[in-house]
């Protein structure tokens, strides 16, 4: 079976355009391929099914999908690093992985049909957010074992863009960089580019009189409240590229830009499923639950029923006909249980910014006072309000407060630091320190 895509800078894909019965048969076709790709060549897999007697022959429908058994992380740290290769290491043209912060790192691989596959995803991902072949693109993605860089940059340069390969950290030269070269486009986690644009004023450079016009923002969840401070800050247009390692990199969903009404699942690549993040039991399209996905064309990692721990729901295809997903309200394992309520970190977020006199910039301090969990929300003034006087600023903290406990339901103090004080990011932003002693 021909598993690879191919690309016209100049025009959407065919599948981009298929009718949904068309889709549907191109994914049945892909995902019978896949499932008997994985059987025969990853031995968990194989495990797996004898052990549920199941066959890849018993999938004979798409709603057979349900019958697969879950993968999940831990499956690949337990076979680290090439344990769920379906290919030989010297087919494998590139590896990836991830930091492995909380134990062994997550090792992906790609053949090169795998690289030109994303590399065509990304690029059709970029001219559906409105980038176009000859834009100028300043990539601030990580470079290395990180996905985002490596697969931004294919992407783009597939397009035909030029590429400026930054990657992340050297604040001030990067908005030396933007200011020189005027980029049309940047792709960059949204908490750097707070970031970039905290430093841009600080330069005395004025957002709004640089040519940039599109950010393609990805790799942590961000609320419409962040999108629209960045927006009206940087004069852009903000939007969400969707993406993990596990199942490819950025380009696995990507926001169009007649719509920008949340990212777009590239339907032909990846079967998206949502379920209880608890049972496991698969929940009808527009109720919220735990983001599953499985992958329909890739050779070297293929990954079946890969849950993602995201929270979000699917919906209707809008400027596509392919299934969206809805904005990513948290992980699945980022939630915090404060005093038994559940709390997601966007959700303070979300309520921060609606303080016009905060920046976006915020960290969530957690701890334990006897028996009761507490949480401090630490926040910072937005440069114009440093000379608020102490009433004007005990009255944002205590809006602050109100907004919190009318919207998330839970009582927090609220810290107010310095400007700057705040730690900024240079790729994924870390906004919770956990600082209860387990009893």
């Amino acid at each position: 079976m021909d598993i690879r895509s191919r690309f016209n800078p100049d025009q959407l894909d065919p599948m981009e355009t298929a009718s949904i019965d068309e889709l549907r048969a191109h994914q049945l076709e892909r995902l019978q391929w896949t499932v008997r790709h994985a059987y025969n060549n990853v031995p968990m897999y194989k495990q797996r099914f004898d052990a549920l007697g199941l066959h890849p022959d018993d999938i004979k429908t798409l709603d057979n999908i349900a019958k697969l058994p879950f993968t999940t992380k831990s499956d690949l740290r337990d076979n680290y690093p090439y344990g769920m290769f379906a290919t030989p290491m010297n087919q494998v043209v590139r590896l990836h992985a991830s930091s492995g912060t909380t134990g062994k790192p997550t090792v992906v691989g790609y053949t090169q049909n795998d690289i030109d596959n994303w590399a065509n995803i990304v690029a059709r991902s970029i001219r559906a957010a409105g980038g176009r072949k000859g834009d100028v693109l300043h990539n601030a993605y990580g470079y290395g074992l990180f996905t985002g860089g490596l697969g931004a940059h294919y992407g783009a340069e597939r397009l035909g863009c030029t590429v400026i390969p930054m990657s992340g950290g050297q604040t001030e030269k990067q908005v030396r960089l933007i200011k020189d070269f005027q980029p049309d486009i940047i792709m960059v986690t949204p908490s750097y580019m707070l970031n970039l644009l905290d430093e841009m004023e600080k330069l005395g450079i004025d957002p709004l009189g640089l040519k940039l016009r599109l950010g393609i923002f990805g790799a942590e969840p961000w609320t419409h409240e962040l999108r629209r401070s960045v927006e009206e800050r940087a004069g852009i247009r903000a939007m969400d590229i969707y993406g993990l390692s596990e199942i490819m990199g950025p380009g696995v969903a990507m926001e169009c830009a007649e719509s920008q009404d949340g990212p777009t699942v590239w339907e032909d690549h990846f079967y998206p499923e949502i379920v209880d993040p608890n049972t496991g039991e698969v929940l009808p399209d527009g109720e919220m639950g735990e983001l599953v996905f499985t992958s329909l064309s890739k050779e070297a990692l293929p990954m079946l029923r890969y849950r993602t721990r995201d929270l979000t729901r699917l919906l209707p295809g809008t400027a596509r006909r392919m299934r969206r997903i809805d904005k990513i309200t948290g992980r699945s394992d980022d939630m915090m249980i404060i005093r038994g309520v559940n709390v997601f970190p966007t959700q303070i977020e979300e309520e921060v910014i609606k303080v016009n006199h905060f920046s976006e910039n915020y960290e969530i301090h957690l701890y334990r006072k006897g028996n009761m969990d507490g949480m401090d929300v630490h926040v910072e003034l937005r440069p114009d309000c440093a000379g608020f006087d102490e009433q004007k600023i005990n009255d944002a903290i205590n809006q602050l407060r109100h907004h919190v406990k009318s919207s998330v339901g839970i009582s927090v103090n609220v810290k107010l630091r310095e400007i700057g004080s705040i730690a900024r990011s240079e790729g994924k932003a870390k906004h919770v320190y956990d600082e209860r002693i387990s009893v």
